[in-house]
């Protein structure tokens, strides 16, 4: 079933994503939080239904990580924006350096 709640909490995670600035990144649970929640993951599941003409690449997974199965295309914009990045680790190709890009709405 489908209500104006949900509608609300898509166009709100929407609204958060599309303002956050070039070079700079919030995690999943950051706009889960923004909104006075904890549902980091339907955070997720309307960037994947919903995030296709939003900057997607700007919400990433804790520790910095970028989305899976998205880190080619993403960091495509991370160089492009000067995303801070971390370099290559034994198991990770890269990941954001999220001290430095973490953004939070005033």
């Amino acid at each position: 079933m489908h209500s104006a709640q949900d509608d609300d909490f898509v166009s709100h995670v929407l609204g958060i994503v599309d303002a956050i600035p070039p070079g700079r990144v919030m995690t999943y649970g950051d706009v889960a939080a923004v909104l006075g929640s904890r549902a980091a993951r339907a955070v997720g599941q309307v960037m994947a239904r919903y995030g296709t003409d939003m900057p997607w690449w700007r919400v990433v997974r804790a520790g910095g990580h970028p989305p899976i199965e998205h880190e080619d295309r993403a960091l495509e914009h991370y160089l492009a924006e000067g995303t801070p990045l971390v370099p290559r680790t034994p198991t990770h190709a890269y990941r954001i350096d999220y001290a430095a890009a973490r953004w939070s709405p005033a």
